[in-house]
């Protein structure tokens, strides 16, 4: 197909599309001519990968850049591709002028890993940004919030369990590839999305709304249905 019929088929603009092979988030297609190139499904499938990286992952184009390079490589071992895609997906820590003693928050999530069994590289993106949230907790003076951290560590091993589950069920070697990027960028949103309907679902229950506000799927009558 042309450049104009890969837009059509994946409702990205020819600029976009460009935009997308200058960037190297876009395998080239066959030249043809001078002017013109062939493109095929390998096409249409990494360009609706790079739109999800993007555009629901919410991935800078650098790292949407690394995710699809470790796709593309192939020869990377599952838990190295883990790796970049959970780094594509970490806020990194702003840099310091020398490496600081650990923080209360590493202590924390430190003796969490032991008592849970976790064993991870040192450069494991989670252990610092696990660290920086719940040093900021008690910066702003909300140390109560360190009690979310056993519940939570106890959600995250049945989510992770669930995520290597639909790894192993992939059919190969390359699908599983997809599966981890896939299911780790876009999982971190689909979480955050169910974690908001959790949380607003819990809040009705824990507590009640005023006397005569309807509550969410309530059907409410009026002498006028009547």
């Amino acid at each position: 197909m042309r450049m104009s019929e890969l837009s059509s088929t994946t409702g990205a603009t020819v600029p976009t599309l460009k935009f997308y092979l200058r960037e190297q988030l876009l395998h080239a297609g066959e030249r043809t001519s001078p002017n013109q190139s062939q493109y095929d499904e390998s096409h249409v499938a990494r360009v609706r990968l790079v739109r999800a990286l993007l555009e629901v992952g919410g991935l800078s184009v650098a790292r949407a850049r690394d995710v699809v390079g470790a796709v593309d490589a192939g020869t990377l071992p599952l838990s190295s591709v883990f790796g970049i895609a959970q780094r594509a997906v970490t806020v990194p820590a702003p840099l310091a002028d020398e490496s600081p003693a650990p923080s209360e928050g590493d202590r924390l999530v430190a003796d969490l890993c032991a008592a849970r069994g976790w064993h991870v590289y040192p450069n494991n993106p989670g252990l610092a940004l696990a660290a920086r949230v719940l040093d900021t907790y008690a910066a702003l003076g909300q140390q109560r919030l360190h009690a979310v951290l056993v519940p939570y560590a106890e959600a995250a091993d049945l989510v992770a369990g669930a995520d290597l589950a639909a790894v192993a069920a992939a059919p190969d070697d390359t699908e599983m590839t997809n599966v981890v990027v896939v299911g780790t960028v876009l999982g971190d949103a689909l979480f955050a999305g169910l974690r908001r309907i959790a949380q607003e679902a819990e809040s009705f229950l824990r507590f009640p709304l005023p006397e005569g506000v309807p509550a969410p799927g309530s059907t409410t009558t009026t002498d006028e249905d009547c």
